[in-house]
C-alpha cells in the first residue's frame, strides 16, 4: 500500500544561491586562489637565503570574508572563512609560513570571519526590510490605481503604469476614468516625491476626485476642491501636477495644473493640447482656463506623467511626439500602450529614472440615445 507524504512535511531542498551570493562567493574564491598561487610559487621560508626578503601575501586571506560579506549571506561568509582557514593551514604545512605567522593568521581569519558574518547578517536584514517596504508600497499603489476600461462611456480607455528600474521606491503617479452625469471624466497626476508618502497623497487626491467628479458640473470647481484636499495634507514644498479631462457629447474639455500637455492623435497628426494659460500645480491655488476641442470618431488622446518626457538616452530625450502616431495610432488602445512601453524601454536601454503613468483613450462616436418603447396596450389604456 502506498502512502503520499504531504509536500509541506517533506524536508526542504537546498536553496539556490542568489546572484549576490554567487558574486560574493566568486570574488572571495578568486582572491584566495590568487593568494594561494602567489604563495606556492614562492620558495618556502626555510629555503630562502638570509638576505632575500620574504614574499608574504597571506595577510590578504583576511580580506576574503569581508569581500563576501559585501554581497553574500552570512552562511556564505562562514563558508569562505572555513576555506580561508584551510588555505592558511595548508600554507603552514608546506613550510610557506612559519608557525608564529600561521598562528596569528589563523586567529585573524577567525576574527575576520566572525565580524564579516555579523556585517553580512545586518546588511541582509536591511535588504529584506527594504524589499518588504517596497512590496507593501506596491500593494498600496495597486489598491489605489484601479484598472481602467476597456470602455468608459463613449471612450475606449486603457491605463498603464511603468515602474522605474533606477530606484526601488514607488512613485505617486495616479490616474482614473469614470462615467459621470456630466460625461466621461479622467484625471492623470504626479505627486512630488516617492515612497509611501507619495502613495498616501495620491490616494487622497483620487479619493477626493472620485467623489467630487460626480458632484461638480464645472472642472474648475473640481480643481478647487482637489487643491484644498492637497493643501490640507502636504507641506509647503509638496504639490501634485494634474490634468483633468472631460468628454461630453464629443466635446473635449481639458484643464491643466502644471502637468505635461496631453497629445491628440488625429489622422496621422499629433497635436499637443497646451492650456490657454499656464497654471501652478495642486497645492498652490491654481486658476485654470479650460481648453475645448471637438472630437472626431477615431481620435485618440494620450495622457502621461513627466517620466515619459524626461526619459533619455545619452542626453537625448525620447521623441514622444514624433513616434506617437506610429506607436499609438493602430490596434486597440491597450495594444498602443504596450507598443509605447516597448519602444521606450528600448530607447533608454531598460534604465528609467522615474515611474510613468500612461492613459490612452479613443473616441468611439456619440452614444446612442436610449428610447423607451411603451407597449400598445399601455397606450390604449392611457387613452381610455
Amino acid at each position: 500500500m502506498l502512502f503520499r507524504v504531504p509536500m509541506q512535511l517533506l524536508p526542504p531542498g537546498p536553496r539556490p544561491l542568489s546572484p549576490g551570493s554567487r558574486a560574493g562567493l566568486g570574488a572571495a574564491f578568486v582572491l584566495l586562489a590568487l593568494v594561494a598561487v602567489t604563495e606556492l610559487a614562492s620558495r618556502p621560508e626555510a629555503d630562502r637565503p638570509p638576505g632575500e626578503p620574504p614574499v608574504d601575501y597571506v595577510g590578504l586571506i583576511l580580506v576574503a570574508p569581508f569581500l563576501a560579506a559585501a554581497f553574500a549571506s552570512w552562511r556564505v561568509v562562514v563558508a569562505v572563512g572555513v576555506v580561508a582557514m584551510a588555505l592558511s593551514v595548508s600554507l603552514a604545512a608546506t613550510g610557506h609560513l612559519v608557525s608564529e605567522v600561521a598562528s596569528v593568521n589563523a586567529v585573524g581569519v577567525v576574527l575576520a570571519t566572525t565580524v564579516a558574518a555579523l556585517v553580512a547578517r545586518i546588511r541582509q536584514r536591511q535588504v529584506e526590510r527594504i524589499a518588504e517596504l517596497t512590496k507593501l508600497a506596491s500593494v498600496a499603489q495597486q489598491a489605489v490605481l484601479r484598472p481602467l476600461g476597456p470602455q468608459v462611456g463613449s471612450l475606449a480607455v486603457a491605463g498603464h503604469y511603468i515602474s522605474s528600474t533606477a530606484s526601488a521606491e514607488i512613485g505617486g503617479d495616479l490616474y482614473e476614468a469614470i462615467d459621470t452625469p456630466y460625461g466621461v471624466r479622467m484625471i492623470i497626476g504626479d505627486v512630488r516625491g516617492k515612497g509611501l508618502d507619495a502613495v498616501r497623497l495620491a490616494s487622497i487626491v483620487l479619493g477626493s476626485y472620485r467623489h467630487v467628479a460626480y458632484e461638480r458640473a464645472d472642472l474648475r470647481a473640481i480643481v478647487a476642491d482637489l487643491d484644498r484636499a492637497v493643501a490640507r495634507n502636504v507641506g509647503d514644498e509638496d504639490f501634485v501636477t494634474a490634468a483633468l479631462v472631460e468628454e461630453r457629447g464629443g466635446t473635449l474639455t481639458i484643464v491643466n495644473c502644471g502637468h505635461p500637455a496631453p497629445l491628440l492623435l488625429r489622422r496621422g497628426q499629433v497635436i499637443p493640447l497646451e492650456p490657454p494659460a499656464p497654471a501652478p500645480p495642486l497645492g498652490f491655488m491654481p486658476v485654470v482656463r479650460p481648453r475645448v476641442e471637438r472630437l472626431e470618431p477615431g481620435d485618440r488622446l494620450l495622457l502621461f506623467t513627466d517620466g515619459l518626457g524626461e526619459a533619455r538616452r545619452d542626453g537625448e530625450f525620447f521623441p514622444t511626439a514624433d513616434r506617437a502616431w506610429r506607436l499609438l495610432g493602430h490596434g486597440t488602445v491597450a495594444d498602443g500602450l504596450v507598443s509605447l512601453e516597448a519602444a521606450l524601454v528600448e530607447w533608454v536601454h531598460g534604465r528609467l529614472d522615474d515611474d510613468i503613468a500612461l492613459v490612452l483613450m479613443e473616441y468611439l462616436g456619440p452614444r446612442p440615445v436610449r428610447t423607451t418603447v411603451v407597449p400598445s396596450w399601455e397606450v390604449g389604456a392611457s387613452d381610455g
